[in-house]
């Protein structure tokens, strides 16, 4: 199967998610950290899906999933503890042009949540496309325990780096070749900082493009 790996912005666009117990919890978390704004519909839920509801980061609707909940929804996770609930879901969303994803049941998904390191903006996504999510959360961990844990920090300050090179100079294979140099090295803010002398000395410029 080819799939297209990208990284949805869900900022405030509203997300469904069927179901509200175990499965769907995983689920709202990462949502609600792409900061969706998230709606969740089921007749019952866990004390800590009730807590997020009350302290208003989503939206509870106490009650069974009808057909019309999906109306509008940017995305809809089904993530019931009934397989013919959850198709049915699926069925709703295909109908209206809406991606959905049905949790543990490949053949009625049109994207796979993946194992995700986080270094703040850093984002390193592993699918199996839902062939063996437990090997998934085993080489996330393995990545993780081999990366720095001050990535986060360091990539916010290359990314402003970056922005100032892309300002000061024209595009060109100069340009290019100095943001690959300048992504291998450490950052700081203060004008002292090598780097950013490298970044804004026409002479380390040069030494870059030769």
């Amino acid at each position: 199967m080819s799939l297209l790996p990208v990284f949805l912005k869900l900022t405030a666009r509203r997300s469904v998610v069927i179901g509200a117990g175990e499965v769907a919890l995983g689920k709202i978390h990462s949502l609600l950290d792409a900061e969706a704004a998230v709606q969740v519909i089921a007749p019952e839920a866990l004390p800590k899906i009730q807590e997020l509801a009350n302290a208003g980061r989503i939206v509870w609707l106490r009650r069974a999933f009808d057909v019309h909940d999906v109306d509008g929804a940017f995305l809809v996770i089904a993530a019931t503890s009934t397989a013919a609930v959850n198709q049915v879901v699926y069925r709703s969303a295909v109908e209206r042009g809406i991606l959905c994803n049905a949790v543990d049941d490949p053949p009625h998904c049109d994207f796979y949540f993946g194992s995700v390191v986080r270094r703040g903006d850093l984002q390193i996504a592993i699918s199996t496309a839902g062939e063996s999510p437990a090997l998934a959360q085993r080489l996330r961990r393995e990545i993780d325990e081999q990366l720095p844990q001050d990535l986060g920090p360091w990539l916010a300050s290359l990314g402003q780096l970056r922005r100032e090179v892309l300002a000061a100079y024209p595009a060109g294979e100069e340009r290019k070749l100095l943001l690959h140099q300048l992504a291998q090295r450490p950052v700081c803010e203060l004008a002292a900082c090598p780097t950013r002398q490298l970044a804004f000395n026409s002479a380390g410029r040069s030494a870059v493009s030769e």
